[in-house]
């Protein structure tokens, strides 16, 4: 299985949320990353046939999806960022209506529903109501509708935002589990999901790619280029106002630092081993004009 992104762009008015974007994705876990106005969600929603591109071509084993969507949609799982529900349905009452909706014959659906059900450790609350459901409960169903058809392509938005510690790892857990024979997009604002599970980042600023890599590239480019420094609160405050902070924590010798910089920021601040967090701040590279 194959999907291809041709130079693919997307304006809304006057503004390009996406510039001749290409990427192609095979199966495995790609995590998107970049901050707020990046395009992550419009790429996403671009694959998944609900936005057409302004100009590009998106292919699905080499066919054009606007012009043969169908093809991708009866493949393709989507868990997007807002994700509804029918507060009153139960949680397997829920999964089968939208196994029905999808076409999936009446004794599939049971049986696919009750093994989703099993998979995503809903057992014993499938049969109550989704509005008594938590916020883990609730991102737990979604993503069993979007595997309801055993999805080729698998695209989750946001998945484990507003999730406490243990909902996020049982998560990750999930989707690390289904990668063998899956195309799935992952798009997070939190580093530490997309290093746990991701065989390769795409890394989106201002609608253009950046980079196309790998968390451990990131981290050996990153080398060299972030060090640490323990200073009073006046030079820390300095030091802070001149250069990228990713860590700031007061001590009782001090104002503890660690900061990107492409050369030593403070006489007294020595190099230490990068995070995928500062490694993603320390990529620096030049945004085209628009």
């Amino acid at each position: 299985m194959e999907l291809i992104i041709d130079q693919v762009s997307k304006r809304y008015h006057t503004k390009w949320a996406l510039r001749d974007l290409s990427l192609r994705f095979e199966p495995g876990m790609i995590g998107l990353v970049g901050p707020n106005g990046a395009g992550k969600t419009t790429l996403m929603r671009i694959i998944a046939t609900l936005l057409q591109p302004t100009t590009g071509v998106v292919y699905w084993n080499g066919k054009d999806t606007q012009k043969h969507g169908a093809s991708l949609r009866q493949v393709l799982g989507y868990l997007p960022q807002e994700f509804g529900v029918y507060p009153e349905f139960t949680g397997r009452k829920f999964l089968l209506y939208l196994a029905a909706m999808k076409g999936l014959p009446s004794p599939l659906a049971r049986e696919r529903v009750e093994e989703l059900i099993e998979t995503v450790n809903l057992k014993q609350i499938a049969d109550q109501r989704l509005n008594t459901y938590s916020g883990g409960m609730k991102q737990r169903i979604g993503i069993a509708q979007a595997l309801i058809n055993d999805p080729e392509v698998l695209i989750v938005d946001e998945p484990t935002a507003g999730l406490d510690p243990e909902e996020r790892v049982r998560f990750r857990t999930l989707l690390a589990s289904l990668t063998a024979s899956r195309i799935i997009l992952l798009s997070t604002h939190i580093v530490g999901d997309v290093e746990a599970v991701a065989s390769r980042l795409i890394l989106l600023r201002e609608g253009h790619l950046v980079a196309d890599t790998t968390s451990q590239e990131l981290l050996t480019q990153a080398n060299g280029k972030v060090w640490g420094v323990t200073l009073d609160l006046a030079a820390a405050q300095s030091l802070q106002m001149a250069n990228r902070v990713s860590t700031m924590i007061s001590k009782s010798d001090g104002v503890y630092l660690r900061l990107i910089s492409a050369s030593r920021p403070h006489e007294a601040a020595i190099p230490v081993e990068p995070n995928l967090e500062e490694a993603l701040l320390a990529v620096n590279v030049q945004v085209p004009a628009s």
